[in-house]
């Protein structure tokens, strides 16, 4: 029997276990078969890219050497005419943020900036070896944004508040985020960390302006480097802040209710018994309202009963036998009632979350404040309907007679503001000032339309911005907020007369003159608002902005331009 052939030299010799076959997970579809010529393999050191340039291929005149880099100045580039896409001779701006500036404008500059480019901040108050207490700097901060967004606050000036509070506690990645009646905030310690997040409801919500500028006082001894404060000495101080009882008692603020009316109605033509009656109608719905709150109804039955009795004494007075005696106008009884219900606060809140970009916030905003101008369209028309039964004498197509007596109108003007601002809860030391802001206010939209001729729209859009003005002005020097300095301002300019008539048109049937005149009364609303909101904006372009070194400007109100 023949011998099997063994091999010969170990070279070409096999063993058992290289016959075995490789199976598909060792095998690639690109390995060349046995018996072909295997490729030499490649250097460990030198690996390859699918973007290399195979060999034997140029790219033109200028090949690319192999130590080419992406970054390398490219061929055709030159320093004196160099294209814009590259970063400048004199370099990439570089934003620096003045300590000198108020907290609302160097964290309004930072939220408008994209996240890279801002700048890396220094803690400014002190905390432990361990680093900040996360949870409760975050829970700091809510706390915080929550009594400025019940306050009456915009959604800007809120996130600007909670951005500096935690970047004071050594949060640099927060980004908190403002709605109607929620915040929240998140922070990611780094790119590799899950994030926390946490959030809060605001649920109730009051106009107490002293409360809102003890917060600010709050806000800026946490941002400025010159204060040391604690997380446990801002929790007190905030704490206190909850508990301190309303400057105000009960009875000074139907008081001022009452005033706020009697000074509106004098300032649309009134006389002395028209103040007396507008003033107690105002008082009677207030006291009402307060007794439907206490019974647990919503804010829309208690403008629904606030609005009864001022427009049930203009009737009363309409009715009486003595009306022409006195020479009594029933009308601005029930103007003067109107003004002092007429949400001026939220309106002019919505308008500028909408101007700044916050369309959810202002959205909800104006929503209520429909909802407030809906309740008190019941309330009056309720009344005027039994007027008209009753055969009073009330006429939509006669507006409120102009009388020249400015000097009347001025003081009334001011003693209206004066009474805003006690309704408003502010502080004794800015109660004179809102009374000149708002008594300037009514100067300048007297000139422009009793005197210039010009329309009423456009002196209501001027004299709202010298509000907005003065109001910012006022709050920068103060380092404060501007809504106690211009919410009350903007009282004398209130559509209340135009309101007015257009309820009484839609209750006499004549529905044109009545949505006209209620036209009139959104326009002017929208005027006021508009106009506020640009005066603060305008006032900031002679302030001194946050930033000394080119690029520093003042960044848009968002990242997009409706595109």
């Amino acid at each position: 029997m023949a011998e099997p052939k063994r091999g010969g030299s170990g070279a070409d010799s096999e063993g058992p276990e290289d016959r075995k076959p490789q199976s598909d997970e060792a095998r690639s579809a690109f390995t060349p078969p046995a018996g072909v010529e295997q490729p030499e393999p490649a250097e460990e050191d030198s690996p390859t890219s699918e973007f290399a340039v195979p060999e034997g291929l140029t790219t033109g005149e200028h090949p690319i050497p192999p130590e080419a880099s992406a970054f390398d100045t490219p061929s055709t580039y030159s320093a004196r005419n160099a294209p814009p896409a590259f970063t400048p001779a004199h370099g990439m701006p570089v934003v620096r943020l003045t300590k000198e500036a108020p907290w609302q404008d160097r964290m309004r500059t930072l939220l408008r900036m994209p996240v890279g480019d801002r700048p890396v901040p220094e803690p400014v108050q002190r905390h432990d070896e361990a680093g900040p207490a996360v949870p409760r700097v975050l829970d700091l901060t809510l706390r915080i944004g929550e009594l400025l967004l019940a306050g009456g606050e915009g959604a800007e000036d809120v996130e600007a508040a909670m951005f500096g509070v935690s970047r004071a506690y050594g949060l640099d990645r927060c980004e908190p985020n403002v709605t109607f009646t929620l915040l929240s905030i998140s922070y990611q310690p780094s790119l590799v960390e899950d994030p926390v997040t946490a959030s809060r409801t605001v649920r109730r919500r009051g106009t107490d302006y002293t409360r809102l500028a003890a917060v600010y006082h709050l806000i800026d001894d946490i941002t400025s480097p010159d204060t040391d404060v604690t997380l446990e000495e801002a929790y007190r101080t905030l704490a206190e802040i909850r508990r301190n009882r309303h400057p105000y008692p009960g009875w000074a603020l139907t008081a001022a209710g009452g005033l706020l009316a009697g000074a509106a109605s004098v300032l649309v033509g009134g006389g002395p018994v028209v103040f007396l009656a507008a003033a107690i109608g105002a008082m009677l719905g207030d006291r009402l309202a307060w007794l439907c709150a206490g019974r647990g109804l919503p804010e829309f039955y208690q403008f629904v009963v606030a609005a009864m009795p001022p427009a049930a004494m203009g009737v009363a007075l309409t009715l009486a036998p003595t009306t022409t005696m006195w020479d009594v106008r029933p009308s601005a009884v029930i103007t003067g009632g109107l003004f002092a219900l007429l949400p001026g606060r939220a309106l002019v809140a919505g308008v500028q979350d909408g101007l700044t970009g916050y369309y959810i916030t202002a959205s909800a905003r104006l929503l209520e404040v429909m909802y407030f101008f809906i309740a008190i369209v019941i309330g009056v028309l309720v009344v005027l309907y039994l007027g008209v039964q009753l055969d009073a004498e009330l006429h939509a197509a006669t507006s409120l007679e102009t009388v020249e007596r400015p000097v009347t109108q001025i003081l009334a003007s001011m003693l209206l503001c004066f009474a805003f601002a006690i309704l408003l809860q502010q502080e004794r030391n800015t109660v004179l000032i809102v009374t000149l802001n708002g008594g300037v206010a009514w100067i300048v939209y007297g000139a422009m339309h009793d005197v210039g001729e010009i329309s009423a729209v456009a002196s209501t859009a001027v004299a709202a911005g010298l509000v907005g003005l003065f109001g910012q002005l006022f709050s920068r020097y103060q380092y404060a907020s501007a809504l106690p300095y211009v919410t009350a301002a903007i009282g004398p300019l209130l559509p209340g007369s135009s309101t007015y008539f257009g309820l009484l048109g839609i209750a006499q049937n004549d529905l044109n003159q009545g949505l006209a005149s209620l036209s009139t009364a959104a326009a002017l609303s929208l005027a006021i608002a508009i106009g506020v909101n640009l005066g603060g904006e305008i006032s900031r372009l002679f302030l001194k902005v946050p930033g000394a070194g080119r690029g520093a400007s003042r960044r848009a109100a968002k990242r997009t331009r409706g595109f």
